[in-house]
């Protein structure tokens, strides 16, 4: 499914508004916490506050960060 939004200017910031389709396949409503993740070929990924999402975020980073190296030869 493709949804269709564009990049707004707010305050001094940019942002996108969600449309109610969008947010009914995110099963999230207004004041929901969703977290963009960076994903291959200049892609985010959008997911919705899970219990623990930015914990396990948080130690995979860590992961990436400590072991680049080894991550960058992997990939190879």
């Amino acid at each position: 499914m493709a949804i269709k939004t564009k990049v707004r200017k707010i305050g001094n910031s940019y942002g996108i508004v969600l449309p109610k389709e969008a947010l009914q396949a995110l099963k999230v409503e207004e004041g929901a916490t969703l977290f963009l993740t960076e994903a291959p070929n200049h892609t985010l990924n959008i997911n919705p506050e899970q219990p623990g999402f930015g914990e396990v975020m948080q130690v995979a980073e860590e992961g990436m960060r400590r072991y680049r190296n080894t991550m960058r030869e992997l990939a190879k």
